[in-house]
C-alpha cells in the first residue's frame, strides 16, 4: 500500500472545509459543543529539554502553548515507552493494561501472567474505543508499540484511521532499519489493518506522522463530527536524525560538556520557578564519564551527538507548529484541547547497549562516525552524560524511578482551559484518559463488547484546566507504580523509590520531593515510620494491581 496516494486522496476529500468555531474560554461547556482532541507524545524527551521547562534548544510553538495553557511542573510517567502509553490510553495501571512489562524484556516468571500479556489487554476499554463510541471520529499517526499482531493493532482499538510504527525504536528515514539486533532488525508499520511492506523514499518520520494526522483530519472535514487525534511522534527516541537546517542548527553548541549544560538547565528550572530556588539541584550521574577524561575525538563525537538530538528537538517543535496551524486554518484550533507530554525521561544508553547490539553484524553495517551521525545509515543514541543534562536539576532518567525518569514535561491547553499559569499540582499519566472524558462529557465503560472492563485509576485534571481548584489528588492519597523492579510510591510531598542497580543503590530511599527535587538528601534514616509506611502502601499497590517481579 502506497502512503503518498493515499495521502493524495485524502487531500482531495479534505477540500471540504467546516465552519464550526468554539470560543477558548472556560464556558464552553455551555455552548453544549464536544471539543476535539489533539494528543501529542514525544519519546524520551527529558524534563528540561524543551525552552518552557528551562532548555536553550529552541521550541517556540510549544512555549506558545505553554503561555496560552497550563504548564504542568509534576507530572509523572513511567520509567519506559509501553507502560506509559498503556496507561494514557486507558486510565489505568500498566500491570491492569497488559503492559506490567515491556514486551521485548518479559521474564520467564512473567510470560504469560495476567497483566504481562506485552499488548494493550481486553480487561481495559483504549480511549479511542470509548470516544468512538460517543461519536468522535478518532486518529492516530506514529509509535504505537502497543502490540504487534493485527488483533493488537490501533485499527483493532479504535482509531477508525492509522499509520503506525509498532517497536520501540526505528530509523526516521525510508530504510525501515529497526532498533535491535536479532529481535526487531526491520521495522514494522501498518497503515490501518495492513502491514506495509515499504515506505515512501522521502519518509522522514516525524514530518510523515504530521502529515498523515491533517490528511485524516481533513477527509471528514464538514461532518459536524469532533475528533480525538493522537500523534504519537518517535521523536526524540534514538537512533538520531533529523534532516538539515536542523541538523547544523547547533553546532558548537556543546563543546563544554554534559556537566556544563546540566548546571545550565538547573539553573534555569531555578529562575523559571520550576522548582524551588533553594533546592539543591542533582549531580551529574556518576556513570557518565567525566568530560575533561574524554579524548578529543570521543568528545567531538559526544558533542555532534546532542547537537543532533537538540536539532530533533527543534524539528519536531516545527512539525508540532504546522499541525497546530492546519487546525487554525481550518477553523478548528479554538476547538481543540491540545495535550503535550514525553512517555518517560531521557534515554541514558547507547546504540550497543541494546540486548544483542554489542558487536553485532546488525550494528556493523552501520556509519557512526563523526560526519554521518544524524544522517541515514547511522545508529546512534547520545549516552549516559547527555540523558542527566536533559534532566537539568532532576536525577537519573529513563529507565529507573528517579524523577529524572518519571517526571514529563506537560501542556495543556485549548477550550476549558484558563491559560497562562504554571501548575505544580502531582498529576500521573493515568490522569489523561478521564480529564478528556470528563471534557468530552462521556464516561467509562462498565462494560465494553458485552465484556467487563477494569476501572480507571486516574483522576480528572479539568478543575485544574478551569482554575476552580489546585490540587488533583489528596495529601492522604498514594500513587505508585513499578517497572523492571523499580519502585515507587508517592504520598503528599513524598516519595519514596526503589533504585536497581547499578544506576541506584538498590535500597529503599525516602525523599521530599517538593523541598528536594534533585533528590539529593535520603531521608529514609530520619523517617524510618513514614518510609515504613510508604513501603507498606506500595506492597498493597502491588497486590492490588497485579505486579511480578523478575528475579
Amino acid at each position: 500500500m502506497n502512503i503518498q496516494k493515499i495521502s493524495i486522496g485524502l487531500l482531495i476529500l479534505g477540500l471540504i472545509v467546516g465552519v464550526s468555531i468554539l470560543p477558548a474560554s472556560a464556558d464552553w461547556k455551555a455552548e453544549n459543543k464536544q471539543p476535539n482532541f489533539l494528543l501529542i507524545v514525544a519519546d524520551d524527551l527529558g524534563w528540561t529539554d524543551i525552552g518552557c521547562f528551562g532548555s536553550e534548544i529552541r521550541t517556540p510553538n510549544l512555549d506558545v502553548l505553554a503561555q496560552s495553557g497550563v504548564k504542568f511542573t509534576k507530572f509523572y510517567v513511567s520509567v519506559t515507552c509501553s507502560p506509559t502509553r498503556s496507561m494514557l490510553l486507558s486510565g489505568t495501571d500498566n500491570h491492569i493494561a497488559g503492559l506490567g512489562n515491556m514486551s521485548e524484556v518479559l521474564t520467564p516468571e512473567q510470560l504469560g501472567q495476567p497483566g504481562y500479556e506485552g499488548y494493550l489487554n481486553d480487561r481495559v476499554v483504549c480511549l479511542a474505543e470509548v470516544l468512538q463510541d460517543g461519536g468522535y471520529h478518532t486518529y492516530m499517526s506514529g509509535k504505537w508499540h502497543l502490540g504487534e499482531e493485527p488483533d493488537h493493532y490501533p485499527h483493532a482499538r479504535g482509531f477508525e484511521r492509522s499509520f503506525s510504527m509498532l517497536y520501540g525504536g526505528a530509523s526516521y528515514w525510508s530504510d525501515m532499519y529497526g532498533l535491535l539486533a536479532e529481535m526487531q532488525e526491520t521495522a514494522k508499520y501498518v497503515m490501518n489493518d495492513k502491514e506495509l511492506k515499504n515506505l515512501p523514499k522521502d519518509f522522514y518520520a516525524t514530518r510523515t506522522y504530521s502529515d498523515f494526522l491533517m490528511d485524516a483530519i481533513r477527509e471528514n472535514r464538514g461532518d459536524g463530527k469532533p475528533f480525538l487525534a493522537y500523534l504519537a511522534f518517535t521523536a526524540v527516541h534514538d537512533p538520531i536524525h533529523v534532516p538539515e537546517p536542523w541538523l547544523s542548527q547547533y553546532r558548537g553548541s556543546y563543546d563544554d560538556g554534559y556537566g556544563v549544560l546540566k548546571a545550565k538547565r538547573a539553573a534555569a528550572a531555578q529562575d523559571m520557578g520550576l522548582i524551588p530556588s533553594e533546592a539543591p539541584p542533582a549531580e551529574l550521574h556518576h556513570l557518565a564519564k567525566p568530560w575533561e577524561s574524554l579524548s578529543q575525538e570521543r568528545r567531538a563525537l559526544e558533542s555532534r551527538a546532542m547537537e543532533v538530538y537538540a536539532g530533533m528537538v527543534s524539528n519536531m517543535d516545527y512539525h508540532i507548529g504546522r499541525v497546530l496551524d492546519f487546525l487554525k486554518d481550518i477553523d478548528e484550533y479554538d476547538n481543540t484541547v491540545i495535550i503535550f507530554l514525553s512517555d518517560n525521561g531521557p534515554n541514558p544508553w547507547y546504540s550497543e547497549n541494546y540486548p544483542g547490539n554489542l558487536d553485532s553484524e546488525f550494528m556493523a553495517q552501520f556509519d557512526n562516525s563523526l560526519d554521518n551521525l544524524g544522517h541515514p545509515m547511522s545508529h546512534y543514541a547520545y549516552g549516559t552524560g547527555w540523558a542527566s543534562a536533559s534532566s537539568g536539576p532532576l536525577d537519573l532518567f529513563k529507565l529507573v524511578v528517579g524523577e529524572g525518569g518519571i517526571r514529563s514535561p506537560a501542556i495543556i491547553a485549548g477550550p476549558g482551559v484558563k491559560g497562562g499559569r504554571q501548575s505544580d499540582a502531582f498529576s500521573y499519566v493515568t490522569d489523561i484518559m478521564p480529564t478528556i472524558l470528563d471534557l468530552a462529557g462521556l464516561k467509562h465503560p462498565k462494560k465494553f463488547r458485552g465484556h467487563k472492563v477494569e476501572p480507571m485509576r486516574g483522576h480528572s485534571m479539568a478543575g485544574i484546566l478551569s482554575g476552580v481548584k489546585e490540587t488533583i489528588y489528596k495529601d492522604s492519597e498514594f500513587v505508585a507504580g513499578e517497572m523492571a523492579n523499580g519502585k515507587w510510591i508517592r504520598q503528599g510531598d513524598f516519595k519514596a523509590i526503589f533504585v536497581q542497580e547499578p544506576y541506584g543503590l538498590e535500597k529503599w530511599q525516602l525523599f521530599n520531593v517538593e523541598e528536594d527535587p534533585g533528590e539529593t538528601r535520603d531521608l529514609a534514616d530520619e523517617q524510618p515510620k513514614l518510609l515504613k509506611k510508604l513501603k507498606k502502601a506500595w506492597d498493597k499497590y502491588a497486590d492490588e494491581v497485579g505486579v511480578i517481579l523478575s528475579e
